[in-house]
């Protein structure tokens, strides 16, 4: 078959890697001009099996309540105007709160955990075939926590985890400080921890842009600058997609935005893959499929080292600011905060700007000296980006085929689309050819 793939992120770029390895001809729609420049450019690079509790939980709406004052927030909800797009925020938010119960979280942890340890699989086999170097480092993460609260609670959850297989170990602050001795000056603000071995860390960006190197190698065909202009869909079955080469190299603002660019053209195909992160959801509302999908704003902040004797080896993540901090080869990757509000990216407004500084400080607080985290007007250079991360009120993604005939989708991995990246390529190949890779993982489609 001659299959589209929509999306020249981490998802889209293993789709695409399988359905070639599979013997299918592939074409790999993407508006920036290379892969991995929007939602996978600049995440925490955790691959974190072991760490993917769902957003709803029974304590989750109490909290996005509190934090709603915050402008630091682990989780903030901004609400929009509730008419057009911002309605859709309010459908997902009702749907959202329906999922803060304990029969939903352990459910849907069951089935993200079932994602991720496959997808960790498929990853291993990637690099081991393709042998793509993007500073991994195969050392396990830990979870530091300041409160007996909170490591208590860590602790229940340790044993939920290690019902579905997942090896998340309880240690003591000492244990914690002597697999990563760079926490010692911290280590009076840190009550115990959590550490699972079998999790690592990488590159994202560095990683998917030497996979679509190796897919283009196999004969996958990327149109970076491209614009997608319209799936097209007659008969409830999908024949192709519109598309339209940008005049200038960079990404409009969504799916369609307005711009100067060559003329349109049809890409006639077999089938057409969807995995376009949080701009999904409005491209498929035209066909008429309707997803939940709604983008969470996530941020990052990346730092050179100045002292790599004090630079952490094993990727850690903070619980009470709820940031994951990843060493990248000469790097610090320091990201976390969920902001829900719309699909805005800019960096400039009083809670972007916030959120960005409170990333630098708590390095810093941590690590003190170990990286240069001055702000501009100090005279650093950090790298501060945003990317819109594509959640479903589960967090589960929505991994299978639409009811229109020939259209696939591959989206809603929300903060897990580097761990679930290559699983979800693999497991989607393998469902377009008449598979079923994760015996009681819910495929929509099914």
């Amino acid at each position: 078959m001659h299959i589209v793939v929509v999306g020249a992120g981490i998802i889209g770029t293993s789709t695409a890697w399988y359905l070639a390895a599979r013997g299918h001809r592939v074409t790999v729609l993407e508006r920036q001009a290379d892969a991995a420049l929007e939602t996978s450019f600049a995440n925490a690079g955790q691959i974190s099996v072991s760490h993917c509790e769902p957003w709803a939980h029974r304590d989750a709406p109490l909290k996005a309540l509190k934090w709603m004052f915050s402008k630091e927030a682990p989780l903030l909800f901004r609400p929009q105007w509730p008419l057009g797009e911002g309605w859709q925020q309010y459908r997902w938010s009702l749907r959202f709160l329906a999922e803060c119960n304990d029969a939903a979280f352990h459910r849907n942890v069951g089935h993200i955990v079932a994602l991720g340890a496959y997808s960790h699989v498929a990853l291993k086999e990637l690099v081991a075939q393709t042998g793509i170097d993007y500073h991994r480092l195969e050392r396990g993460i830990s979870h530091f926590f300041a409160t007996q609260a909170a490591f208590d609670g860590a602790c229940e959850l340790a044993r939920l985890m290690q019902q579905f297989g997942v090896q998340r170990k309880v240690i003591s602050k000492a244990e914690l400080l002597r697999l990563e001795p760079s926490l010692a000056p911290f280590g009076e603000h840190i009550v115990g921890a959590t550490f699972t071995a079998s999790d690592e860390s990488g590159d994202a960006r560095v990683f998917t842009q030497a996979l679509a190197r190796d897919g283009a190698a196999r004969g996958v065909e990327f149109l970076f600058s491209h614009r997608l202009e319209g799936l097209e869909v007659t008969g409830a079955t999908v024949r192709g997609v519109r598309v339209r080469p940008l005049a200038n190299e960079g990404a409009p603002s969504a799916v369609d935005t307005a711009g100067a660019g060559g003329s349109v053209r049809t890409l006639a195909a077999d089938a057409v893959v969807v995995a376009c992160g949080s701009f999904s959801a409005p491209l498929l509302r035209r066909v008429g499929v309707d997803l939940p999908i709604y983008p969470g704003k996530g941020y990052s902040a990346t730092f050179p080292i100045v002292r790599p004797e004090r630079a952490p080896s094993v990727s850690v993540i903070d619980d009470s600011r709820k940031i994951a901090i990843t060493r990248l080869g000469d790097q610090i990757r320091v990201a976390g905060t969920i902001e829900v509000g719309g699909y805005d990216l800019g960096l400039d407004s009083p809670v972007s700007q916030a959120r960005c500084q409170m990333l630098a400080r708590r390095v810093e607080e941590i690590w003190p000296g170990m990286c240069d985290t001055r702000l501009p007007h100090e005279g650093g250079n950090p790298q501060f980006w945003a990317g819109l991360r594509p959640a479903t009120p589960t967090n589960i993604p929505y991994i299978g085929q639409t009811p229109v005939r020939g259209l696939w989708v591959n989206a809603g991995h929300g903060t897990l689309g580097w761990t679930h990246g290559a699983g979800s390529g693999k497991a989607l190949a393998a469902r377009m050819d008449g598979e079923n890779p994760i015996a009681g993982f819910p495929f929509c489609g099914a």
